[in-house]
């Protein structure tokens, strides 16, 4: 007998400040509309200097495990792309600092912006094969490019935290997938650089592949006509290219693809990335969190997920909407966490943007700047250290 699988709850954090883009074009004399309109943004989380993806982590997790308890919980799935370490998960930080029971596996995962969608249909997984069980998956990065490069004006930062457990509140998630696997250098990061480098014709092209791609075998496997979708959650390295992923897959699969069909299809999906900026593995679920948010009742209505990893790897599924999610949004919550950043001038952006850790060993502390449950208080003999607030 099948069981139902999906997000159980679903939680945000994001970074301390917020740099309107009216300030980044004000220092570059950049137009404001290519932000607000040619590339759909508004402004960007910044990070405090004692915030990382750890911190916005257990930020997002932590209000999950208030609600929820730890019990069940033997498995923590963390993706980024800011990976802090080589070695040591960075899921093993936030363990700790949720006071996680011991009996608990915890991993990181990579591939880009992918890397949630993957956490996400492992701990599906896990849960099929032990329905007791429940796993917290975790999304958190730092979008962060040279200055005065062009990427610059996609930037951000936030953490969504899910809970995967049977009898899902909030989504169930459905059989097929549609999977694309692509070898393009769109984007991508050395070991040596701590910001990105990106084709960004190329990468837009890479994406409109991956979008023909899964949605082909999504089809093959079987799964829904694209009509019956309420929604499309697209991940949004910019919003703008949420459209055009849309418009491209409406075209591609022979149907009109005028600005209203274009609006309905995805309109509610991209609120909060507009000012947040992009969050990579976090992106297409802050699309989620912004869609249930604001949408009229999806009771019983599919919602379709395109999730797009550059370099490349792509998955599109289907989840829908269970009765009554509506009890158990965190609306308010998540409006207040983007409400509550500081905005910041180009300067203090700049400063924040180059701050970085000596490597020698030595001890260098933090200054005190988040206000968020969490910090990142330093390092010490190549240790960082992390602190409940």
């Amino acid at each position: 007998m099948s069981i139902s699988i999906g997000i159980h709850d679903l939680s945000f954090a994001t970074g301390e400040f917020v740099l309107p883009h009216t300030a980044l074009a004000a220092h570059n004399g950049t137009e404001i509309g290519k932000y607000h309109v040619g590339i759909g943004q508004e402004s960007m989380s910044v990070p405090a200097a004692d915030e990382d993806i750890v911190t916005m982590g257990a930020a997002a997790a932590a209000p999950i495990i208030a609600r929820h308890g730890k019990d069940r919980i033997r498995t923590v799935v963390f993706a980024t792309e800011s990976s802090i370490d080589q070695a040591k998960a960075a899921g093993v930080y936030v363990h700790s600092l949720l006071g996680l029971q011991s009996a608990t596996r915890v991993v990181e995962l990579k591939q880009a912006c992918y890397g949630a969608t993957a956490a996400l249909q492992f701990a599906i997984g896990l849960v099929q094969r032990d329905p007791a069980q429940q796993v917290l998956v975790i999304a958190s990065d730092v979008s962060k490019y040279e200055l005065d490069s062009p990427g610059e004006a996609t930037q951000g930062a936030a953490a969504v935290a899910m809970l995967v457990g049977v009898d899902p509140a909030l989504v169930r998630i459905e059989d097929p997938s549609g999977l694309f696997t692509a070898d393009v250098m769109d984007f991508w990061r050395p070991n040596y650089r701590d910001t990105a480098l990106v084709d960004g014709q190329e990468s837009i092209g890479a994406y409109l592949q991956a979008a023909e791609g899964t949605w082909k075998d999504y089809a093959e496997q079987g799964g829904r006509s694209l009509e019956e979708f309420a929604a499309f959650c697209y991940h949004q390295p910019f919003t703008k290219m949420a459209y055009k992923a849309h418009r491209h897959l409406l075209n591609y699969c022979g149907y009109d693809t005028d600005k209203e069909a274009i609006a309905r299809g995805l309109g509610q999906t991209t609120a909060y990335n507009t000012v947040i900026g992009n969050s990579y593995t976090a992106s297409v679920y802050l699309g989620l969190a912004a869609l249930l948010d604001q949408a009229d009742d999806l009771t019983g209505r599919p919602v379709a997920f395109l999730s797009y990893g550059s370099g490349s790897v792509a998955e599109f599924f289907a989840g829908t909407v269970v009765a009554g999610y509506r009890a158990h949004l965190r609306t308010g919550a998540n409006q207040e966490a983007i409400a509550r950043r500081t905005p910041v001038d180009y300067a203090g952006y700049r400063a924040l943007h180059e701050f970085r850790f000596p490597a020698d060993g030595g001890d260098h502390a933090t200054p005190e700047q988040t206000t968020g449950p969490f910090r990142l208080a330093g390092i010490s003999g190549h240790k960082r250290l992390y602190q409940r607030r």
